[in-house]
């Protein structure tokens, strides 16, 4: 391919949301005579997972003479996305257009693409992907308004991906005896969040959030020990993934019960009434498919009063 001297191989898989249009990506693939390894369908945590497992394998230890990538898909391709890239020497970014892929590539060096699949159609996967496989590190992009880079940016993105894997790591670790070295066992979302400004949610008392992304939103929540969401719903899907603390979540649209802990992950569809129990200190990284908002179903008192007869029931 134009982004690579080396062979290509493409490392494939899918939940059941995006298991079709992986599998049109595939046969685009072998069209194009690249080595697929496709894993098929899975849970979304596991596909995403097992993906960046083994990219960053290859990264570390394969062939020099071969490039292995990784493509995934899921119902928003941000969960499989998110999974993937607790590996080191892995950059899977979830791409919605082609601009947004030859972006990636060109600024991060993406090595894994994630695909949506309740979001993006086949034509428009296709024309992703062709950019993805075709788009080399530190190319003109639309970021860049399709002129070459200044020389200083290049530099930038040569040095920004190794600094990404120093994340987390003790200042100075290297100076450091092993005595005296002291341990960070915070994970990479925590350390990314530690330094936010938070402004508190009014119609949620206990809770404060960091936007980081508008439409889609993404954001960083935190919310006290003890407080409660009463129940509500959102215009749009969301996508949570829990990096400290403890919660549950009641779909009351759909009579389900969700135990939350880190590292867990959680898709609400549009319009589910859901209502949400903080046991402690609690922060989540959080994704809408649109703007964000949110709409009260009941009131805090009706909520707490629901939640003591949940209790003395159980």
């Amino acid at each position: 391919m134009a982004s690579t001297d080396r062979r290509l191989r493409i490392i494939a898989g899918a939940d059941s949301f995006g298991s079709d249009l992986k599998d049109t990506l595939v046969a685009q693939l072998r069209a194009l005579n690249i080595d697929v390894q496709d894993l098929g369908t899975d849970k979304y945590y596991s596909v995403g997972e097992e993906i960046g497992r083994r990219v960053s394998q290859a990264a570390a230890t394969s062939d020099p003479s071969i490039e292995t990538r990784g493509l995934v898909a899921c119902g928003t391709g941000v969960g499989v996305a998110i999974f993937a890239n607790k590996f080191p020497g892995v950059y899977a970014a979830t791409c919605l257009t082609p601009g947004e892929a030859i972006n990636a590539r060109s600024i991060n060096n993406c090595n894994v693409l994630a695909v949506s699949g309740m979001n993006t159609s086949p034509d428009v996967a296709s024309q992703i992907l062709d950019s993805f496989l075709n788009t080399p590190f530190k190319s003109p992009c639309p970021a860049s308004g399709s002129n070459p880079w200044p020389s200083d940016l290049e530099s930038f993105f040569d040095s920004s991906l190794p600094e990404m894997s120093k994340i987390g790591t003790p200042k100075n670790a290297e100076k450091e005896t092993p005595k005296n070295a002291e341990k960070d066992t915070a994970c990479m979302l925590c350390s990314l969040v530690k330094n936010r400004e938070f402004t508190g949610v009014e119609i949620m008392p206990g809770g404060s959030m960091s936007i980081v992304r508008e439409t889609p939103t993404s954001a960083f929540v935190k919310f006290k020990g003890g407080s409660v969401e009463p129940g509500h719903h959102h215009t749009f899907g969301h996508d949570v993934v829990v990096v400290q603390g403890r919660k549950t979540v009641w779909n009351l649209s759909k009579g389900e019960k969700y135990d939350l802990g880190v590292g867990d992950y959680l898709f609400t569809p549009a319009g589910d009434v859901h209502r949400v129990k903080y046991w402690e200190d609690t922060e989540f990284f959080i994704k809408w498919e649109g703007q964000w908002d949110i709409f009260l179903d009941e009131d805090l008192a009706a909520a707490n009063a629901a939640l003591d007869k949940q209790q003395k029931e159980n």
